[in-house]
């Protein structure tokens, strides 16, 4: 019986097996099953090493991802970049170890922003764009890594210090301009002339600047509770928001596809979290 889990600590409130067992069941994967499993950092080694051969692969949240890089057998190019794995397949001999967080990323703000070929267009007339990105954690470099992709290399990086040398591999690789911005700032300047936004801190930490920050499209990688109050007020505002979950079941489609062999069925998966989260009454998604 083909298997899969989620690792992490604390992993309760993970919706990883949501989108998972719905992938199954649209597709007919009767004997396949997705599960939680508590871990921390250094546990996690020892807990992957010691499953039997049913298990196909491993979603991965905090604190492992770090581990889960560091015991992998073969590391794709983009967990590499990142510095850390969000996803362990098993392959002959071990692990691979990837980070689809980037695609997860890159979905949420496909979403929000509609196709790349709709963003303006560069000219002499027109600076180029700029996003405001809001914490450098774990989140942070998939978070870069997809707004290079859609062209936009010119980051304000909101912080309480400034922490670019934390990303300085990242900025060299993918051809990255990053202004360290702090919230003595004039933040409400620096957000309007963001093309998007990207926070990836807790709520808590916004306190007193959600008005300030809410002045382009934004992507809140937090969705629990949902909407953010930072979310609320760029609404108000008339500006698109998305959450994490929508980042959540983008990373995921590759994963489910990486397990399996099977196409995931974004829909099926979508619909899923739609009515996960309609159940819980955190509010609408859109």
């Amino acid at each position: 019986m083909p298997r899969a889990a989620v690792l992490g600590q604390p992993i309760a409130h993970s919706m990883s097996p949501i989108l998972h067992t719905a992938g199954y069941k649209a597709l007919g994967l009767d004997d396949w099953s997705y599960s939680r499993i508590e871990t921390d950092a250094q546990t996690l080694p020892d807990i992957v090493g010691e499953v039997d051969d049913d298990y196909r692969g491993f979603s991965v949240t905090m604190p492992g991802k770090f581990a889960a890089l560091n015991m992998a057998t073969e590391v794709t190019d983009r967990a590499r970049l990142m510095g850390s794995a969000n996803t362990l397949v098993r392959i002959d001999g071990g692990w691979r170890a990837d980070n689809t967080d980037t695609e997860g990323v890159e979905g949420a703000l496909t979403e929000l922003l509609g196709r790349a070929d709709g963003m303006r267009l560069l000219d002499s007339f027109k600076p180029a764009p700029r996003a405001l990105l809001i914490g450098s954690g774990g989140t942070a470099r998939p978070a870069l890594w997809a707004l290079a992709q859609r062209g936009i290399k010119h980051i304000d990086l909101l912080n309480r210090t400034d922490r670019r040398e934390e990303l300085t591999h990242l900025m060299d690789e993918l051809d990255l301009e990053i202004s360290p911005v702090t919230y003595d700032d004039n933040i409400a300047s620096i957000a309007q002339r963001a093309e998007v936004i990207v926070s990836t801190v807790p709520s808590p930490a916004l306190e007193g600047h959600h008005k300030a920050l809410a002045y382009a499209p934004i992507l809140d990688v937090i969705y629990d509770p949902w909407p953010t109050p930072l979310t609320v007020h760029a609404a108000a505002d008339g500006y698109p928001t998305v959450g994490g979950h929508r980042m959540l079941a983008y990373q995921s489609f590759s994963q489910f596809e990486q397990f399996t062999g099977h196409k995931a069925p974004r829909e099926a998966m979508f619909d899923a979290l739609h009515h996960y989260m309609r159940d819980r009454n955190v509010n609408r998604l859109y």
